[in-house]
């Protein structure tokens, strides 16, 4: 199923933009990184809760995500300014941290694809992922240090990441606030190295990772997993995994947004006086459908509620049958007679000179 942003903040689907942003400003409070160093479920609490308010807080967003429709909120953390914004635009300036302006390393996103058959694409499906990616070293927990080694603040940021440089220029002082070149951004730098990660905090690693594949998706949709990119090391985030799905063809329909397009293939006689066909269903099995006599090819036949699910919704397409009537071209003498006699019948004209 598709995330549940009302349910991350603990709102009511017709709660007010100042209810959202006060939900937003508790849990933000409760989980940021910053607030929760030694919890590394914090920072995916965080984030998600993030993701919800900046979904919510924006009419046109909120109204899109409420239809289903995919939204991407893929530069919200990794963009320029992005949560820093978001951050200020609930908290003023200070940010309503300790730390206020100090921003985490945050470990690299990761893009995966996957591929799902029509049938998962339609009523949903659990995906099994695998990937590589730097994970928190197992012997030193992150930390970057050997057991029972420690570390020491760094000389040179102070112990807050953090250096400051002030210049002038045509317009003044001006400051700038890079990362801290020797602890990158820790705070804190390693005596003694861990032997596995080499003061890293991290090594690398094949994961696996089931994925929530929701009813409905589509070719191009990337479904986003929150802290479970790679790690950065010490004293930072995991950036978050990214599974673009692609949705293979089927031989039985073609896809139309939400409705679904199959081709029955009929006769002269059979379009002609009516017939009965079975169709092939989505879900298995197949239907009986009534062609009507005197169907034209083309004719399009519709069977409700038998096509893809709607995204974020429980309703679905319809399957549209499109009638081809198929001309012999291979008669037998027995068969051509009959069809002479019936053109003699219905006043047409057969002219043998246009045969090749």
């Amino acid at each position: 199923m598709a995330t549940d942003y009302y349910k991350v903040l603990g709102v009511e689907r017709d709660a007010t933009t100042e209810q959202i942003k006060k939900a937003f400003r508790r849990i933000a409070r409760e989980t940021h990184p910053d607030a929760n160093p030694d919890d590394p479920e914090a920072a995916a609490r965080f984030r998600s809760a993030a993701e919800a308010y900046e979904v919510l807080s924006d009419p046109d967003r909120r109204a899109r995500y409420d239809r289903g429709d995919t939204i991407d909120l893929t530069d919200l953390f990794g963009g320029i300014g992005g949560l820093d914004d978001l951050l200020r635009s609930v908290f003023g300036n200070t940010g309503g941290f300790g730390r206020g302006a100090a921003r985490q390393a945050r470990g690299r996103d990761v893009l995966v694809r996957t591929t799902v058959t029509l049938e998962e694409a339609a009523f949903g499906t659990d995906a099994t992922v695998e990937y590589s990616a730097r994970t928190t070293c197992p012997e030193c927990i992150g930390t970057g240090s050997a057991p029972g080694a420690g570390t020491r603040t760094c000389g040179d940021c102070g112990g807050t990441g953090q250096v400051r440089t002030s210049r002038r220029s045509a317009f003044g002082s001006m400051m700038s606030v890079t990362t801290c070149a020797t602890c990158h951004g820790a705070g804190t730098v390693v005596t003694e190295p861990c032997p596995r990660c080499e003061g890293a905090g991290a090594v690398a690693h094949d994961l696996t990772v089931n994925v929530d594949v929701p009813a409905g998706i589509s070719t191009g949709t990337r479904l986003r997993l929150s802290g479970r990119g790679e790690s950065p090391g010490r004293g930072g985030v995991p950036g978050d995994l990214f599974v673009e799905v692609t949705v293979a063809d089927d031989e039985r329909f073609e896809r139309r947004d939400a409705n679904l397009i199959h081709h029955t293939r009929l006769g002269i006689a059979e379009a002609t006086l009516g017939t009965r066909v079975a169709v092939p269903l989505l879900g298995g099995g197949t239907t009986e459908l009534d062609v009507p006599p005197g169907t034209q090819p083309g004719t399009v036949l519709v069977i409700h509620g038998e096509g893809m699910t709607i995204l974020g919704r429980r309703a679905r397409g319809d399957l549209l049958v499109v009638v081809d009537v198929v001309i012999p071209t291979d008669l037998s003498p027995e068969q051509e007679e009959a069809l002479v006699k019936w053109a003699e019948v219905r006043g047409e004209r057969i002219d043998r000179r246009a045969e090749i």
